[in-house]
């Protein structure tokens, strides 16, 4: 089976950027483009609710936000000379799993690579873990990759 396109969701860390280089060696192999999201939460940039703040404010926030979470994906995607798409999807208190699958679903992706922190016990209840509601509820491949120690 060849994939034509593999979706990366990314942030800085060390999991999501070594997701990002296998889904680019992968992409290289099946001539796939390229989908790299980052989600911004929208209730980071408000103490008071997000309706406290005045959308303009709260739009350049995001913006900001997403682009920083973006700008080492984007590095490596243009030093691969992969064809790519690149955007930054708001949350507004919405499941990240959930919002991944469904720009999975809109976008006819084939595969999604993810990078994982591989917590176990009190930390995963604590933290939660964005890559296993994905896995439960995602009907095309999902690649995880674990790094333990993610700064």
């Amino acid at each position: 089976m060849m994939y034509h396109k593999i979706m990366v969701p990314v942030d800085e860390s060390a999991a999501a950027m070594r997701a990002l280089q296998e889904a680019i060696m992968l992409a290289k192999l099946c001539n796939a483009v390229l989908r790299v999201v980052n989600v911004v939460d929208l209730a980071q940039f408000s103490w008071g609710g997000v309706g406290a703040l005045p959308s303009e404010e709260v739009r350049k926030a995001v913006n900001a936000a997403g682009k920083k979470g973006l700008e080492q994906a984007e590095k490596l995607l243009e030093e691969s000379g992969m064809q790519y798409e690149i955007e930054v999807l708001e949350s507004a208190g919405d499941k990240v799993a959930d919002m991944l699958i469904q720009e999975a679903t809109e976008h006819n992706v084939d595969l999604l690579v993810m990078g994982t922190h591989g917590f176990s016990g009190f930390m995963h209840i604590l933290m939660g873990s964005v890559a296993e509601g994905v896995l439960r509820q995602s009907d095309i491949p999902v690649m995880l990759l674990r790094v333990r120690d993610d700064d």
